[in-house]
């Protein structure tokens, strides 16, 4: 979201930019700066933004930061999965959670040695019901951290779905995605967050996966049909 944007959605709100400052928490003058690019949009203020105008979470500028490959506690990403709406996940929505853009949240979780096979099952749903994301920035950090391989099979399994699910549209944007993504495809053999996984399992996998793991080098089991929540 920028300036131009924070104004867009205040107007089609209908709100005045007196009741947009109250909600926002900032003074009149304040706003009127920020709708005129005269003053920075804060990563705290968009968010802030997100939960009061009611706009997509897509909104919120993802970090510029680079992703850490370090551990990452398996309950702070289910509650961001619920803070994004992911069904399964419901019960553990905040009542405060402050909004992150849904590729930063995507490729958190791919860059992550071992996840619950929960969250990875969200995966292909946040890929759908978050579709219209800032996908040339998702797929240079994916390549930046090796993971576009791992990107590369969530988007052909939400492809699947989007075609279980007879959306054309949604077919054609991704499968046009998996080609950008394979263009940039690793060689190496990887697993979907899954380094753990036992060897006498590996070798069963490198014979037994379906034919789109073969495809982009992982060694998983996971496919459309099984997964159950479709955006």
């Amino acid at each position: 979201m920028d300036a131009k944007g924070l104004r867009a959605v205040r107007v089609e709100k209908g709100w005045s930019q007196v009741k947009a400052a109250r909600r926002l928490g900032v003074s009149q003058p304040y706003l009127v700066m920020l709708e005129r690019g005269q003053r920075r949009l804060t990563s705290e203020l968009t968010q802030r933004a997100v939960r009061v105008y009611g706009v997509p979470p897509t909104a919120v500028p993802p970090s510029q930061s680079a992703l850490p490959r370090l551990p990452l506690a398996g309950a702070a990403l289910a509650r961001d999965l619920a803070g994004l709406g992911y069904p399964a996940l419901a019960y553990l929505r905040p009542r405060r959670w402050k909004p992150k853009n849904p590729g930063e949240v995507l490729l958190a979780a791919l860059a992550q040695d071992d996840l619950e096979p929960r969250l990875v099952e969200a995966l292909p749903w946040l890929v759908l019901r978050y579709l219209p994301l800032d996908w040339a920035w998702v797929v240079c950090a994916a390549k930046v951290h090796d993971l576009q391989n791992r990107l590369g099979f969530v988007v052909s399994l939400a492809r699947g779905l989007a075609e279980r699910a007879g959306d054309r549209r949604k077919v054609e944007s991704l499968a046009d995605l998996e080609r950008t993504l394979e263009r940039s495809r690793l060689a190496r053999e990887d697993t979907l967050c899954r380094v753990s996984m036992p060897e006498a399992e590996r070798r069963w996998l490198t014979v037994n996966r379906p034919a789109e793991a073969r495809r982009w080098n992982l060694l998983t089991d996971w496919t459309a049909e099984v997964v159950r929540y479709v955006a």
